[in-house]
């Protein structure tokens, strides 16, 4: 992305605190290290550029960072202005928790970094707030308004609510705020590349899919889930409505697969697909390579965690988060709840499993900003890419069923 407006970046000194105790990194055993799976570490350094050295200090910290996040917040209550994992010059990975006050109360914390920033969470929210209200407010006669925003999302990184505005829409991205009456000194533009688009596409093709006149829409499965008896996945909400029935397989020799019994979008992306007496579950996902990566559990990774996606056109590609709660002006409508990510994806991905090197469940392919005219992001760089998927616990909570793991 490239930069249009900025304004006040994190400032202040930063205070380094002692390195991470033993009983710090045994409070993390509910997400204990296990061996990673070759094909997904190499995953991991091909999209990441991790080195074979570094790669397990990357993933410690992030073991450590779901306690230690959780810890900062409480200890620094109010103040708090978010936390996320850092690559440092070095190439070394290190876990920063933000204030607005002085920081005082999160020295106890080990094995953290905390800088000093003007704005609390507490405060970007808010302003974040104001822009989803003022999105809802549509203008009579305007099915879409402030069709050049793109989204916007709470960057604790940058202190800031990044609003990401198409090019030549920065006049929109402003009004849009000042409309809102959000905090105009806590926001910073973005221009986009590309424009967001939801992943699913029609062509003839494999994992799930449906008939479209003579063509096919194709989507991706995501995790396997059970209700009670019932046996199903969780996929995209904008992937299908309830009632319709999708197979496997490919034009030649379909396979009845299943039927949407629940669909939400916009406003979320999610829904749970239930299958057909013929098929089983299995807690596992496809790393596309002739193997899988087992699902351990869905504990939430922290901004800045390395994950990895899988879906049937662009295969399984890695990254990491960039923010969380992002809003996303799909043309189709908004959503509100996504997570963002520099993970690239193509038509067809939607729906698709987001998982850790530590086997936790995250979420599922949303949508993604696909430059004009080509079949997805892949070919944009890291920096600026930009991918987002819909968070699973939401879905499993919604619908009330259970992750299938393995």
């Amino acid at each position: 992305m490239t930069v249009s407006q900025s304004v006040r970046r994190p400032v202040g000194r930063s205070l380094l605190l002692a390195l991470a105790s033993t009983a710090a990194f045994a409070s993390v055993q509910a997400v204990a290290a296990e061996p990673i799976d070759p094909r997904l570490q190499q995953a991991m350094q091909r999209d990441l550029g991790v080195s074979a050295e570094r790669l397990p200090q990357y993933l410690a910290t992030q073991r450590l960072s779901l306690q230690q996040g959780a810890a900062a917040q409480r200890a620094l209550g109010s103040t708090f202005a978010g936390s996320w994992i850092e690559r440092k010059a070095d190439g070394s990975f290190g876990f920063v928790v933000a204030t607005s006050g002085t920081g005082k109360a999160a020295r106890s914390l080990g094995g953290v970094e905390v800088r000093n920033v003007r704005h609390s969470l507490l405060q970007l929210e808010r302003s974040f707030a104001a822009l989803d209200a003022q999105s809802n407010a549509r203008v009579p006669g305007i099915s879409r308004a402030f069709e050049g925003v793109q989204s916007w999302r709470v960057d604790p990184v940058s202190n800031a609510v990044v609003v990401t505005v198409a090019p030549g829409a920065i006049g929109e991205g402003v009004e849009l705020v000042a409309l809102s009456g959000a905090d105009a000194g806590a926001v910073r533009f973005e221009t986009g590349e590309g424009s967001p688009q939801l992943t699913a596409e029609v062509v003839g093709g494999i994992e799930y899919s449906w008939p479209v006149g003579s063509q096919f829409g194709v989507c991706s499965v995501g995790f396997p889930a059970t209700k009670g008896s019932v046996r199903g996945f969780v996929t995209a909400g904008h992937c299908g409505t309830v009632g319709k029935n999708v197979n496997v397989g490919n034009r030649a020799s379909l396979i009845p697969l299943g039927t949407f019994a629940n669909s939400d979008f916009p406003g979320t992306d999610m829904a749970w697909v239930t299958i057909n007496a013929n098929h089983t579950l299995s807690g596992r996902v496809s790393n596309y390579s002739g193997g899988f990566v087992s699902v351990k559990g869905s504990v939430e990774a922290p901004i800045g965690a390395a994950l990895c996606r899988s879906g049937r056109t662009t295969f399984y590609k890695c990254g990491t988060i960039r923010s969380k709660n992002v809003t996303v002006n799909y043309r189709e409508g908004t959503v509100r709840g996504l997570t963002e990510s520099n993970v690239c994806t193509g038509g067809g991905d939607s729906g698709g499993s987001w998982i850790t090197a530590d086997g936790q469940a995250q979420g599922v392919t949303s949508g993604g900003q696909i430059p004009l005219g080509a079949p997805d992001n892949c070919s944009v760089a890291a920096s600026s890419r930009v991918t987002w998927f819909q968070p699973l616990k939401p879905i499993l909570s919604k619908y009330g069923v259970t992750l299938v793991t393995h």
